[in-house]
């Protein structure tokens, strides 16, 4: 049999990694729920940790805003009254691409057949995570299976929002920088080549910054593959480096530091983790095994080690806001509304309207960010290209001189 590594969260929220001979992955996660765990991920020991390039263009059946519509689809049909199968049922009519139906088709004939909707939902190959089994798990052992759905729904529309802010402030900063690069590419690399050809056959002498200007659109002209594919192997290499875990603790350490990232990143992922918790919360998760669940939400490996130290910590009987407060990075608001809740014993919703802060704060600093970041681009490539543009023309300007 083939060996499959795993990964598995156990009944106190800790996560099990190891290795187990099956005859497939769904074999290994129905061994693991026999144990009492929760599959996190099952693959082929051979296939190493990193993502293949077929995995990666790979259709996934449902994600962002398809995954969030199925889920409030599901919960209106529950909340009218409809049976599970019998709204699965329906819902395998409404979407147009074949793998979400065979999706439906599948989870339907496993409900039908005795299973779960979330050990139906489980089989699914990691196409809903383990946060969303988790919780409509909990709303089934609650009995209130179409109210759990519709938190689910908001939570996932309320990340999906804020994913979608971020990328939107990241965007148009990103494409300006290219797009100046490339400008200041093609001045250096064609433009300027003309006047230094002119210059030379008038044996001229030049300034000592027009010289420097001429020289580097030489460089220019004949190094631009080398200018344009050394930041591809800079970004390739990074990427292939983000994939030590080592590197990348360092680097998201590194991150957090930094004056205006760090703080920017610190309260996005203090919102991301918020959202999740209170959302488990209420749903009847557990503490620990929320939190384990939680820390996979965050993408600062520095903030999910302090997760996983508070999940340690809350273990042994202290409290959340003092257990994440010992790694001194999380925020201190954060961590004072927190305690409040503690205090109150409305932890899930202080939770959430902490998270409600957090994203509030996080869209007015990426409004600010980008507000000041275009101007100060935009003003920084009108200046280069007046230098160039001085350095070329004030050759020209002091022959005429000579001449008049």
């Amino acid at each position: 049999m083939p060996l499959f590594r795993y990964k598995a969260l156990n009944a106190r929220g800790e996560v099990l990694d190891g290795q187990m001979e099956a005859a497939s992955d769904r074999e290994v996660a129905q061994r693991l729920q026999e144990q009492g765990h929760l599959p996190m991920e099952a693959r082929l020991a051979s296939e190493g940790g990193g993502r293949s390039w077929r995995a990666l263009f790979k259709p996934r059946p449902f994600a962002g805003q398809r995954l969030v519509q199925f889920t409030q689809q599901l919960a209106t049909l529950l909340g009218a009254g409809q049976p599970l199968d019998r709204s699965l049922t329906i819902l395998l009519e409404l979407p147009e691409d074949e793998a979400a139906k065979r999706a439906i088709a599948d989870i339907r004939d496993a409900v039908r057949g005795g299973s779960a909707l979330s050990t139906a939902l489980d089989r699914q190959h990691g196409a809903f995570g383990k946060l969303y089994v988790n919780m409509v798990r909990a709303g089934e052992a609650g009995g209130s299976l179409h109210e759990t759905l519709s938190r689910l729904a908001d939570y996932l529309e309320r990340s999906s929002a804020m994913k979608g802010r971020v990328l939107n402030a990241m965007i148009y900063p990103a494409i300006l920088l290219v797009m100046v690069s490339l400008s200041l590419l093609f001045l250096l690399g064609f433009v300027v080549p003309q006047f230094a050809a002119m210059y030379d056959s008038l044996d001229a002498p030049l300034p000592w910054f027009s010289g420097l200007v001429l020289g580097a659109g030489m460089f220019v002209r004949d190094w631009w593959i080398v200018l344009l594919v050394v930041p591809v192997l800079a970004l390739w290499w990074f990427d292939r480096k983000l994939r030590d875990p080592a590197f990348r603790a360092a680097f998201d350490e590194w991150i957090l530091h930094r004056r205006f990232a760090g703080p920017l990143v610190a309260k996005l992922e203090t919102a991301r983790l918020a959202r999740t918790l209170g959302t488990l919360l209420r749903n009847g998760v557990p503490l620990l095994t929320a939190l384990g669940i939680a820390r996979n939400v965050l993408g600062n490996r520095a903030l999910a080690a302090d997760v996983d130290a508070a999940s340690e910590l809350v273990r042994n009987g202290a409290g959340l806001s003092g257990a994440l407060g010992r790694g001194r990075r999380f925020p201190r608001l954060a961590l004072q509304m927190v305690q409040v809740g503690e205090e109150s014993g409305a932890l899930d919703a202080m939770l959430l309207k902490t998270a409600d802060t957090f994203e509030q704060e996080t869209s007015l600093a990426l409004d600010r960010m980008l507000a000041a970041l275009v101007p100060v681009v935009t003003m920084a490539m009108a200046a280069i290209v007046g230098v160039v543009i001085m350095a070329v023309l004030t050759p020209i300007y002091d022959l005429t001189n000579v001449i008049g």
